[in-house]
């Protein structure tokens, strides 16, 4: 990759954060405002090492669309480009979805704050069909077996439904199948001419750092939920849904069901990375401190492999086993996706939420409309019957 000349942090500072207050629709929108950018406005980036880029923040872990974002920046200054990109791409959304928290998360909000909430919410399970549904095609196209790549969609379906918080467990044993099944494969085509010497996967430390935090308090509970948002979550930020929903609203108590779809439908419309919606979260665990730490927690991954690894990005493309690893992992969570909407389903109270449901799924899988225009039109329905004085979830 070459390497772009001197921009200045100032300059940074306020490109990045223009695409932070403007970047609505997600990892779609974020890349197309990056390539903007980047590639085609200032040139800081040829097109194929733009391409790269991608293809590299895609077999991480964690939101892909804030790696590059940090990348970018990083290939453009360094480390303190890296930083001040990356604050500046998370911090307006961040501060958006703390405020609009503190007012849907207040002890007694507006009742058109909660039509509004309930609406959306209610078109939440929609916007998870369509998430998996989008990233289904690329993945079957890069199938290694189909069979075993319907298991692991399976397994990690099935796991969003039933596991909760367990399902980490499943995507990185997912991973570490397929690794471990690509790798016997490749040593049988090559009859015993080449010895492995590659050591075990870092990614099987991760469970174990949950055993302290989930008995130490509020707020090392928020970072351990987080750091699993930001660690280990593979295949598109909606992927943190099922990993969140279990712990938010089952294990620990933080919000009812009907507050976590609130939660997710405002990660959703707010600018900046959907991950955000974690901040929602540890805003109902602790306060502003909880969102902020939630934020700063899951964040962090995605600095930390571009600081310390952005350097051998091109050898993390070519990697047989990080790709091995994500052909297993990247199927599961994608079922993940779908199997969340289930649990998101039955946190609906109301008959005219699923009403709504029927509508949100109407837009967008049949006439193919945006995210953010489905959630804020069952938002507004939401909103009428508030004002009506229809029934509202409690």
């Amino acid at each position: 990759m070459t390497t772009a000349g001197h921009v200045p942090l100032a300059t940074i500072l306020r490109e990045w954060g223009r695409i932070g207050c403007i970047g609505f629709g997600g990892p779609p929108t974020h890349i197309k405002l990056l390539r903007e950018l980047c590639v085609e406005r200032r040139g800081w980036l040829a097109a194929q090492d733009f391409e790269d880029a991608i293809a590299a923040c895609n077999l991480l872990p964690g939101p892909a669309s804030t790696q590059l974002a940090i990348f970018c920046a990083w290939r453009l200054r360094g480390r303190r480009g890296a930083l001040v990109g990356g604050a500046a791409f998370i911090i307006p959304g961040l501060i958006v979805i703390l405020a609009l928290a503190a007012l849907f998360l207040s002890t007694s909000p507006p009742s058109w704050v909660l039509g509004a909430g309930a609406g959306a919410g209610a078109a939440v399970p929609a916007v998870a069909i369509q998430a998996a549904s989008s990233l289904t095609g690329a993945s079957w196209q890069r199938r290694k077996n189909a069979v075993r790549w319907a298991g692991y969609l399976a397994a990690g379906a099935a796991a969003a439904a039933t596991l909760g918080p367990w399902l980490v467990l499943v995507l990185l044993g997912c991973g570490l199948i397929e690794l471990a099944t690509q790798r016997a494969g490749t040593r049988r085509g090559l009859a015993g001419n080449r010895r492995n010497k590659d050591g075990t996967h870092g990614l099987m430390a991760a469970p174990v750092l949950a055993a302290g935090a989930l008995t130490s308090g509020v707020l090392l509970s928020v970072a351990w939920v987080a750091f699993k948002v930001g660690a280990l979550s593979y295949g598109g930020g909606f992927v943190i849904i099922p990993l969140m929903q279990s712990d938010a609203v089952s294990h620990y108590h933080w919000m009812t069901g009907a507050q976590f779809l609130n939660a997710v439908a405002l990660g959703q419309i707010t600018p900046g990375p959907v991950v955000q919606t974690v901040a929602v979260v540890g805003y109902a665990a602790a306060g502003l401190a909880g969102g902020i730490l939630a934020s700063a927690v899951a964040f962090s991954p995605s600095f930390a492999f571009i600081l310390l690894g952005g350097q051998r990005f091109d050898q993390v493309r070519a990697d047989r086993r990080a790709r091995a690893f994500l052909d297993g992992a990247g199927p599961a969570a994608i079922g993940a996706i779908f199997g969340s909407a289930l649990p998101l389903a039955r946190a609906l109270s109301q008959p005219w939420q699923y009403a709504v449901l029927a509508g949100g799924l109407i837009l967008l899988l049949l006439l193919r409309r945006g995210v953010v225009l489905t959630l804020l039109a069952a938002g507004a329905v939401g909103v009428l019957i508030a004002i009506a004085g229809g029934p509202l979830p409690h």
